[in-house]
């Protein structure tokens, strides 16, 4: 009884997690949507749009969290949830409690990401984040003169 209870606290919490979570979207969507470009000088410009990017990258976590919460709700539907897609195992109570829309027990999980190809997934490719990071490192030479400048403004 004491599982079936941690699961509808569980249950609660993910709903209010995903309200949330819905809600914080909506105003960082509307805030990108709506943002005027009336800045003062370069350096604000500048400064907006590194701002712009980090709320999109974090309106883009929250949105795959949001994702992992649905599918997490789903499974309670259907009366799977808290137990491994892949081995099929109860999760504990105690992951669950630290990361609710977990799938995959400690074991299947560390397995995954000793061998991402582990369990059917695909896994993450990190490879692609190394190289994309590593883009940014290239060091050519810029020279100011053949920049265009819009100075009209």
């Amino acid at each position: 009884m004491a599982r079936r209870d941690a699961l509808l606290r569980l249950h609660k919490s993910l709903v209010a997690r995903g309200t949330a979570l819905r809600k914080a979207l909506a105003g960082e969507l509307a805030d990108l949507r709506f943002k005027t470009t009336d800045t003062g000088d370069s350096a604000d410009a500048a400064f907006d749009a590194g701002s712009e990017e980090v709320s999109s990258q974090l309106a883009e976590l929250e949105a795959r969290e949001l994702s992992q919460i649905e599918r997490a709700l789903a499974r309670i539907k259907q009366g799977t949830y808290g137990s491994c897609e892949l081995c099929q195992a109860k999760i504990p109570v105690a992951r669950l409690n630290i990361l609710p829309y977990s799938t995959t027990c400690v074991n299947c999980q560390r397995e995954m990401e000793i061998d991402p190809s582990w369990g059917g997934g695909a896994g993450e490719d990190w490879e692609k984040v190394s190289t994309a990071e590593s883009s940014f490192d290239d060091h050519r030479e810029v020279n100011i003169s053949d920049l265009e400048i819009d100075v009209s403004k």
